[in-house]
């Protein structure tokens, strides 16, 4: 075997060990934010209520694709909201109006995010509950 083919083939292990380890640690992020994070275990839990209801109500495509599309972003939101606020605990620990600034418009983010989210939600759920509601008064 030529060096050529043995780079290639170093290349290639090298890949899918970098590649695995991409997972992994996407992963050990994931566990991390849900064992440390209130508000992404509050998001999980509203995402999950609503997929029930899509479920329950039998949403049509379109509306799931809204719905989970709306759920990737919320979480996506709280995910770096998390990740800013921790590499701002990590450049100061001191009180610092600027740490504080930075931390509040990235929650704030998230809060939008979530309004927005809420809304769609209503627009999508709320004439489905009064349906329901009317048909069984």
């Amino acid at each position: 075997m030529n060096s050529r083919s043995k780079d290639r083939n170093n290349k290639k292990i090298l890949d899918k060990k970098r590649l695995r380890n991409s997972f992994k640690f996407a992963f050990q992020g994931v566990i991390t934010a849900y064992k440390t994070e209130q508000n992404l275990r509050i998001h999980t839990m509203v995402a999950i209520v609503v997929i029930i209801l899509g479920l329950t109500f039998q949403i049509s495509d379109l509306e799931w694709f809204i719905c989970l599309i709306l759920i990737g972003l919320v979480l996506m939101a709280e995910f770096f909201n998390t990740a800013l606020e921790n590499i701002v605990d990590m450049i100061t620990m001191e009180i610092n109006p600027y740490a504080k600034k930075a931390k509040d418009m990235a929650s704030s983010g998230v809060l939008a995010m979530a309004i927005i989210s809420a809304i769609v939600g209503l627009i999508i759920f709320l004439p489905k509950v009064i349906h329901l509601i009317g048909g069984i008064l």
